[in-house]
């Protein structure tokens, strides 16, 4: 890596990277190359990612890894389709992808993998000089949240968590909305992941039927919110999280936990082995956060029952808020009712983010209703660009943190726990960087 490339990035991540930044390199003809991308995982996620950079022409793809062989050669015969070459795959054992990330054709690695290895692979792309995008979330202990910072500053690379929500397009625009203090001063806000997904933590396969799978095992192991990022992503960006604010501490409740043995007896029998196994996890997991500046923040994690599919956003301020269960929106002086919700799309229209009017034909079929293609495009614009990512490390581990940081509170009788402060006090300089311009 050259020194100017280094102490750009340096400097960007500590003081925010600015649209003119952006153009600037631009003009400069820095987009014109490729990224050359390792893939470490390409099971169900890791196989959507590959197949999204397949349909660009500005990504090579040398090598991936995976030790399971069946979807290593799907992933290979993929790229050697669209490309007409084969990459190197990686597979000898759990550890390989260490052998892959010291690769000189590289620039980035796509982490889709369990839980556990996510921090390890970001840590090892890092210190090999590679960019790290990684699935959620982004690390599962305060340790690993924090050699994840000591290793991006060390390095000065880049870890960006591929936070997919954060690009959706509702979301996006009521970002929009509160820069342009649409809501007035922020007071409260609301989110979690409410989503019924049990089904993901057991197998089907007629040889495993009903064995705990990777994702099973935590359940098992933590109670805990085990998926925050998806909710509180999109929060900490309307509240600007390590950018002038911070979160300060959380305390989270548990209820009990029936919701999983209830889906065992039923879809596997009541005299199967996982039927009257304990799970640690509660079916509701209720996190209230305090912020800096005053806010609060409710963040709820409920996959264990039987409901709809809700992010359960609300953004409130002193002049309205939205709530996106019901679609809707109130606006002082602006609704037509007063005390009368309206219906929020013709605001999503008028507000809606340059990112979208600009890419939204690209986005069609690229997954989670188009944002996929966003987060993925963020990642690989920074790389050719060799500029910072716009969700950085300090966003991957002040989102992820909340998973460990609500064990312990659950584990006190819900007593608070502070956050720690990832940036070193840089927060109180830290300006916003995300969606400030309409290229990624």
């Amino acid at each position: 890596m050259s020194v100017n490339r280094r102490s750009f990035i340096k400097t960007s991540v500590t003081a925010g990277l600015t649209t003119a930044m952006v153009r600037n390199v631009r003009l400069f003809g820095k987009d014109d190359r490729k990224a050359r991308l390792g893939f470490i995982g390409v099971g169900g996620r890791g196989t959507g990612h590959l197949r999204r950079v397949l349909r660009r022409d500005d990504v090579e793809i040398p090598a991936i890894c995976d030790i399971n062989m069946d979807n290593l050669t799907r992933a290979i015969n993929l790229v050697e389709e669209a490309r007409g070459k084969k990459p190197e795959g990686y597979s000898r054992n759990e550890e390989d992808f260490r052998r892959m990330v010291e690769r000189d054709d590289l620039d980035g690695t796509i982490i889709s993998t369990p839980w556990e290895w996510h921090a390890p692979m970001s840590i090892a792309s890092m210190k090999a000089g590679k960019y790290a995008g990684v699935e959620v979330p982004g690390a599962i202990t305060v340790d690993e949240c924090w050699e994840l910072v000591d290793t991006s500053e060390s390095t000065e690379m880049p870890c960006m968590i591929l936070e997919n929500v954060c690009y959706r397009r509702d979301v996006i625009a009521v970002l929009t909305m509160v820069r342009q203090g649409l809501f007035g001063e922020l007071i409260h806000c609301e989110c979690g992941y409410q989503h019924d997904v049990r089904g993901a933590k057991f197998s089907r396969n007629p040889k495993k039927r009903g064995e705990l799978r990777w994702r099973g095992e935590h359940s098992v192991r933590r109670n805990a919110d085990v998926y925050p990022t998806h909710g509180i992503g999109p929060i900490a960006q309307c509240l600007n999280i390590d950018r002038g604010n911070r979160f300060v501490y959380l305390t989270s409740t548990a209820t009990k936990s029936r919701g999983i043995n209830y889906f065992v007896e039923k879809n596997f029998g009541s005299e199967h082995f996982n039927a009257r196994k304990r799970y640690a996890i509660g079916d509701i997991v209720t996190s209230v956060i305090k912020c800096f500046n005053g806010e609060t923040v409710i963040v709820t994690h409920d996959t264990n029952s039987y409901r709809p599919y809700s992010l359960r956003f609300r953004i409130q301020g002193t002049k309205g808020l939205w709530m996106k269960d019901n679609n809707s929106i109130y606006i002082e002086d602006r609704s037509p009712k007063k005390h009368t919700w309206e219906p929020f799309d013709k605001y999503q229209e008028e507000y809606g983010h340059p990112l979208w009017k600009k890419y939204e034909d690209k986005a069609v079929g690229s997954g989670h209703g188009g944002m996929d293609f966003f987060i993925i495009h963020a990642f690989i614009e920074s790389i050719k660009r060799k500029v910072p990512t716009p969700i950085n490390v300090y966003d991957t581990v002040s989102w992820s943190v909340i998973t460990p940081l609500s064990e312990q509170s659950i584990a006190k009788g819900s007593a608070p726990i502070q956050f720690p402060d990832f940036t070193r006090g840089k927060w109180r300089a830290n300006k916003p960087i995300f969606g400030l311009n309409d290229e990624f």
